[in-house]
């Protein structure tokens, strides 16, 4: 198994969908582009990108959004507060109550934020 694919950016969007769908949802998956020299900025953004098709509907699955924020927190060299975070995201999807409708669940997106929110504060051992 690779660590690393180089791919372009049209077989980034298409393996990611991909992957992301075999895991389970699109709201789940992170991505980045990362420079490793350093030169030029590195971006993330979750796989399913800004999702407007959902926007405002309260039904947008934050996971993927968090679980991309960890990963620029390590690349940011911060691994702590990137473990921190997920372990928290890890915490909150183990619960089906707090999954959003892509996984079958009912919870909001404001639920699952509120969630992860607490955990990372210590508030839901």
């Amino acid at each position: 198994m690779a660590d690393w694919l180089l791919l372009t950016r049209m077989e980034v969007a298409n393996r990611g969908d991909l992957a992301a769908a075999l895991a389970g949802s699109l709201g789940i998956a992170p991505t980045a582009n990362i420079n490793p020299e350093r030169k030029y900025p590195s971006m993330f953004e979750p796989i399913h990108g800004s999702a407007f098709d959902i926007t405002g509907k309260g039904i947008a699955n934050p996971v993927g959004t968090f679980w991309t924020g960890a990963m620029m927190l390590e690349h940011l060299g911060e691994p702590e507060a990137a473990a921190q975070l997920m372990r928290a995201v890890e915490r909150v999807t183990a619960d089906p109550a707090l999954h959003t409708p892509d996984l079958g669940g009912t919870a909001t997106t404001r639920q699952v934020t509120d969630a992860v929110i607490a955990a990372v504060q210590g508030k839901n051992a």
